[in-house]
């Protein structure tokens, strides 16, 4: 076996027997990795929270031919302030689960860990809605992912000048000329748009710098969650519990 220390953050963890975990860690050097971590749920264990979700540092792992062990952590944050918030720990989780259904084994996944770090270190800061970070978030890790809306020109067409409606169906903006047999076509405001076009576009460190008006939040709160629901094909427990509580 090899040793091999890598920098990431647990995304999940569950029990195994009666006193291990197994560990889901989305790291810089190695992808998404599921490691083993035993005796994690002993009391007097240097494992018990170092495995708990949220964790960001540095983990030595043994990595075996089929599997990981992890042998040690060394956590720089453990966003405790999610820990004693509700409502801001679920959505915290529901960051977790998006960036475990997108993250990938073997494969360069540092946009995707920074930015889901630089989500939750928004998520603990007062003067950022959390809505906002989610919707942020949400239309980033589809970007991420190659799967972002078109929103600078028409999806058909590539015209940048005709007024355009945005198409969920469609994928994105679609101008006046191409737009025939579109039934869920809405004109988004100009500020709306924008943006949208600033999260799509914009580096992970600069996303989170900004507000906007509530009128603003609604429409990127319709737009987003049923591009989501259309696109990421997947519903999760997390987001279920979220709404319930912020409702």
């Amino acid at each position: 076996m090899n040793q091999i220390t890598v920098t990431g953050m647990v995304l999940a963890a569950s029990p195994i027997g009666e006193y291990d975990r197994r560990v889901v860690i989305l790291t810089k050097e190695r992808g998404k990795i599921s490691t083993f971590a035993r005796g994690a749920r002993k009391p007097n264990s240097a494992l018990v929270g170092v495995t708990s979700p949220f964790s960001f540092g540095q983990f030595t792992v043994y990595e075996g031919r089929t599997s990981y062990t992890l042998m040690s952590a060394s956590i720089s944050n453990y966003f405790q302030e999610l820990r004693m918030d509700v409502e801001g720990a679920y959505y915290g989780f529901y960051f977790l689960d998006l960036a475990n259904y997108y993250g990938r084994e073997a494969n360069d996944e540092t946009p995707l860990l920074k930015l889901l770090y630089q989500t939750l270190r928004a998520l603990v800061n007062p003067k950022i809605p959390n809505r906002l970070i989610r919707y942020i978030y949400e239309l980033k890790i589809i970007s991420i992912n190659g799967e972002a809306p078109q929103v600078f020109e028409c999806i058909s067409c590539g015209d940048k000048e005709r007024e355009k409606v945005f198409s969920v169906q469609k994928g994105g903006l679609v101008c006046e000329q191409c737009n025939v047999n579109i039934k869920d076509g809405r004109r988004l405001r100009p500020s709306t748009l924008y943006t949208m076009q600033y999260i799509i576009s914009s580096s992970i460190r600069k996303l989170y710098t900004f507000v906007v008006k509530d009128e603003v939040l609604e429409e990127l709160s319709d737009v987003v969650t049923e591009y989501v629901d259309r696109y990421v094909g997947k519903r999760f427990k997390s987001l279920e519990i979220l709404e319930t509580i912020v409702e």
